[in-house]
């Protein structure tokens, strides 16, 4: 459950508490990564607490990969409705197309205290409105922001 604090908190740039998802059609929008813009100094990112996708993976020497990958868990759970991701038909990868299609989208955003950031969302549309609203329905208190374990 969200308090007003929690709530007033999230309208600070430094939070990285989860934000609840916003609802599109047949599918969610969620808030994942914050990117800050440091001019002269090179950006820094801050990955918001959801619990629906794993947090990035550092990559050596290279950085940060930010894939949007979901958790083990809700990847257990697509599978068991939609089957695997992809599958090798004919020796070639196939993608499954009842898999939802995952997108990242950015808004830039100028705060009260003059910090500047970039807002990088992760979109995820089903591949019908009976399994967005099935997904909405089991994950709900993730996509609420808040934990359900």
């Amino acid at each position: 459950m969200r308090t007003d604090a929690a709530a007033a908190l999230q309208e600070s740039a430094g939070c990285v508490n989860a934000v609840p998802a916003l609802p599109i059609p047949m599918g969610f929008r969620l808030l994942a990564l914050r990117c800050f813009h440091n001019d002269p100094d090179p950006p820094s990112f801050a990955w918001l607490n959801q619990r629906i996708f794993r947090a990035p993976d550092r990559m050596g020497r290279h950085g940060l990969f930010f894939g949007a990958a979901f958790r083990p868990e809700i990847m257990d759970w697509l599978i068991a409705r939609v089957g695997r991701p992809s599958s090798r038909e004919s020796g070639k990868p196939q993608r499954n197309p009842d898999w939802p299609n995952v997108v990242w989208r950015s808004a830039e955003r100028a705060w009260p205290d003059d910090t500047r950031t970039t807002e990088w969302s992760i979109e995820v549309v089903f591949a019908s409105e009976g399994l967005a609203s099935a997904f909405r329905e089991r994950w709900r208190e993730r996509l609420s922001g808040g934990l359900d374990d």
